[in-house]
């Protein structure tokens, strides 16, 4: 019933698990891991078998499902991952986490009314990253970097304002530091958020000559691959790991200087287009039955499971969160404008404000 994983196809294991066995076949470095595939009923003994086989570590269990990583549709966070599971029973209860993430809320909303997809899981061995990020090629510009401290789901997620990094096909690179106040990291069989140490915050997470690696490890990747990529990598020990590739479906707006206006608040363009209406400050998921269509979001971050609020609202807005996170791209991918990383957004635009904004040049109006 296991697939290894350099051996996936995306017939019986989904374009997600596919796309690491090119990967792994032309050489890059992926975690090991072997893939449930589609139409599996049931978790047979080999799960256990290859788990002892590898020393029981720390894994990533991870979805794969039909309509995943397509040219068409991202379906970026829309089903469920875990980071450091541990031990056989940690490893079925995740599994079957993820076969029925499928119907969960968010994946249902993403889908709008198409049947559930066929759902493959991918085990793979878990890093404990230094630093994590996303990549976006553009054959028409730079390669874009997002990079901040510990694990991946802080950028993906939207939960951290990442480092962002430009790298020309000439090597220049242009960086924008952020303020990065938490990170996402794994302590025994848990993950935690901490706070990141201020004398860390405003560091940079990578070098120019590490962007330049990442880079060129990107157009390697859409070389290899094809067309322009959304990659996800990490960082251990200053070794670059490859740990998703899928067809970019909508590229981010180009970024631009800072405006100065007084009655602007700027932020980072995050989907293009313009939208106007009454702002909504919504901080978690008790106050999702307060939004209504029209309105526009004010938010702390935003992760996947805010998706079906990005079907009615008009814009989104945020206080934390990069340009490549799986937010920004649902929003990209809904054609609704969103502008990132406003800083106190959610007590500058109090709710009811009338509120304009901008996810082209990444301003706010109010």
């Amino acid at each position: 019933m296991l697939v290894p994983l350099a051996d996936a196809t995306i017939d019986c294991c989904g374009a997600k698990a596919a796309t690491l066995a090119t990967l792994l076949q032309a050489g890059l470095l992926v975690p090991e891991g072997i893939v449930i595939p589609f139409g599996a009923q049931q978790i047979d003994d080999g799960l256990s078998r290859w788990l002892a086989s590898v020393g029981d570590p720390p894994v990533a269990v991870r979805s794969s499902a039909a309509n995943e990583d397509t040219a068409l549709t991202s379906a970026a966070g829309q089903h469920d991952s875990f980071l450091g599971v541990q031990g056989i029973a940690a490893v079925v209860d995740a599994v079957r986490a993820c076969w029925a993430s499928v119907w969960s809320p968010r994946a249902t909303a993403y889908r709008n009314g198409s049947d559930a997809p066929a759902m493959a899981v991918i085990i793979q061995r878990h890093l404990d990253a230094d630093v994590s990020g996303v990549m976006f090629t553009d054959p028409n510009g730079p390669t874009l970097i997002e990079a901040s401290w510990g694990l991946g789901p802080s950028v993906v997620e939207g939960r951290v304002t990442p480092d962002r990094y430009q790298v020309t096909a000439g090597g220049t690179v242009t960086r924008t530091i952020a303020d990065k106040l938490t990170s996402l990291d794994r302590q025994g069989s848990a993950l935690t958020v901490r706070r990141v140490p201020t004398d860390q915050r405003r560091t940079p997470t990578l070098s120019d000559a590490t962007a330049v690696q990442l880079a060129a490890l990107a157009q390697t990747v859409t070389a290899l691959l094809g067309s322009p990529q959304d990659i996800e990598w990490s960082l251990t020990a200053n070794t670059p790991w490859l740990l998703q590739s899928r067809p970019i479906t909508t590229q981010p707006p180009p970024l631009t200087g800072e405006v100065g206006d007084e009655h602007l608040l700027v932020g980072i363009p995050g989907s293009h287009g313009t939208a106007t209406g009454p702002a909504r400050v919504v901080r978690g998921p008790a106050d999702f039955p307060s939004v209504r269509p029209g309105d526009i979001l004010i938010c702390p971050h935003t992760d996947p499971a805010w998706t079906p609020l990005l079907s009615i609202a008009a814009g989104v807005i945020t206080e934390q969160g990069g340009l490549l996170s799986h937010a920004a791209i649902v929003a990209r991918e809904h054609k609704i404008p969103a502008v990132l990383a406003v800083p106190r957004a959610t007590t500058q635009i109090p709710t009811n404000t009338p509120t304009t904004l901008n996810g082209t040049t990444g301003t706010v109006r109010v």
